[in-house]
């Protein structure tokens, strides 16, 4: 019952590139998945399958492009000779500014591409895992689709839509043994936190209980747990990864 060997198993991670995704897509290889991760650019998806090696393989997709979205998943179908086992929907942007003066783009972009690319690309890879009747759906969430935050409405927006997405499908599919489930992280650590100086860093650390940020590889332990034999009997859930900075 305790098993978190991935053999066999194949698994497509969005924005899987740097950071949240590029952990994620990590891990799965590592415990011997076969798997496909995105980027945007060309650039980036030989990255990726530089960086996976002989078990993966990166593709490039458009948040903001659903013809991008359907092409890049045909061309993962084709990798792994069927539809994945497993969907991290992680792939996202901001376009943070207070809304009295937020741009009417900047709002769609975000709903476009941080919710509908994600729902889009479920819906395709669905159909085909309740015909399966198995089936692990992952979406990254964030703590501020739970307590919404100043600045980013759209993107809070989006994160909520997410999880109520989440919730509901989680309805519609359990009966055909798919599991639907998101990730909320709190405060990362990333490339964007490192440049911050000592004392901006340790201001938002003191905020969290644990008094330090996330790591990319924290998020991907929940992501893994998830989509194992472990986590079988939970769906339409929020894992709340912040490190108890919101306890929901």
């Amino acid at each position: 019952m305790f098993n978190l060997d991935f053999t066999g198993k194949t698994v497509l991670v969005t924005g899987a590139s740097r950071g949240i995704g590029a952990a994620i897509a990590k891990a799965f290889t590592e415990l011997g998945a076969k798997v496909c991760g995105t980027a945007t650019s060309e650039s980036g998806a030989q990255k990726i399958t530089e960086t996976l090696g002989t078990n993966g393989k990166g593709l490039v997709m458009n948040g903001l492009d659903s013809a991008s979205i359907e092409k890049m998943y045909a061309q993962c179908e084709e990798f792994f000779g069927g539809a994945p086992d497993i969907l991290v929907n992680n792939a996202g942007i901001t376009r943070d500014g207070l809304f009295m003066r937020m741009k009417e783009s900047d709002w769609n972009d975000i709903i476009t591409c941080d919710l509908n690319a994600h729902v889009h690309l479920t819906q395709l890879a669905i159909a085909k895992m309740m015909r399966r009747r198995s089936g692990r759906v992952i979406s990254i969430a964030s703590i501020v689709g739970e307590t919404g935050n100043a600045g980013q409405t759209n993107y809070s927006a989006a994160k909520a839509g997410l999880i109520g997405f989440s919730k509901s499908l989680a309805k519609e599919v359990a009966a055909r043994g798919i599991t639907v489930n998101c990730v909320a992280p709190g405060f990362v650590a990333t490339d964007m936190t490192a440049a911050l100086k000592p004392e901006q860093l340790k201001a938002w650390t003191d905020t969290i209980p644990l008094k330090r940020a996330a790591t990319a590889e924290d998020i991907a332990g929940a992501v893994v747990f998830l989509s194992s034999d472990l986590a079988s009997y939970i769906t339409g859930s929020v894992i709340d990864v912040n490190g108890g900075l919101y306890c929901g």
